[in-house]
């Protein structure tokens, strides 16, 4: 069993432009900025031999690069914040890939997280602060609404192994898929 999730890396200027973000947010815990990606699907703990079926079904895509924007943050977590992060600018293209990796791993007998796919890079996870630390970090991320790093067009995806524990996740890359320019 491996815990494994597809993710879009993130280019070297994009990862130092929300390192900087997360130095100005107050976040009571910071993602590595060395580890910021975009999942695209999470499968989690995973048998072997369905990982293997996984894997040839991600390498038998044939899908379209696109242009992503960073646009603004946002916090999961209602009232109770426990996630920040930099929200995607809406992109169709974005939505239809991320459906048919979802689709190409369900078909390969994986069973990937049931979630509404938000397509968001994590800045920091952490227990919902105090009130006070709480409405702070709201009134930063709503400042931070006009932030927009230039778009970026990842080139592969990367199938990670993840490793939680410690003060942050090691992602340990198993497979990379390229994307057609």
């Amino acid at each position: 069993m491996k815990r494994v999730f597809l993710a879009l890396d993130l280019p070297d200027d994009i990862r130092a432009a929300l390192a900087v973000q997360q130095f100005l947010l107050p976040l009571p815990r910071k993602v590595a900025p060395g580890t910021l990606h975009l999942t695209l699907v999470f499968l989690g703990q995973t048998p072997l031999p369905v990982l293997e079926s996984v894997h040839e079904a991600f390498a038998a895509l044939r899908l379209q690069a696109l242009s992503l924007q960073i646009q603004g943050f946002g916090l999961f977590g209602g009232d109770r914040p426990r996630v920040a992060f930099a929200a995607l600018a809406p992109n169709p293209g974005l939505m239809a890939l991320q459906a048919k990796v979802e689709q190409a791993a369900r078909r390969a007998g994986a069973d990937p997280e049931h979630r509404r796919f938000v397509p968001h890079v994590t800045l920091g996870r952490f227990a919902p602060p105090p009130l006070a630390e709480a409405m702070r970090l709201e009134r930063a991320i709503a400042l931070g609404a006009g932030f927009a790093p230039p778009p970026f067009t990842p080139r592969e995806m990367v199938l990670y192994e993840s490793h939680p524990g410690g003060k942050t996740a090691v992602y340990t890359p198993l497979a990379r898929y390229p994307l057609i320019a």
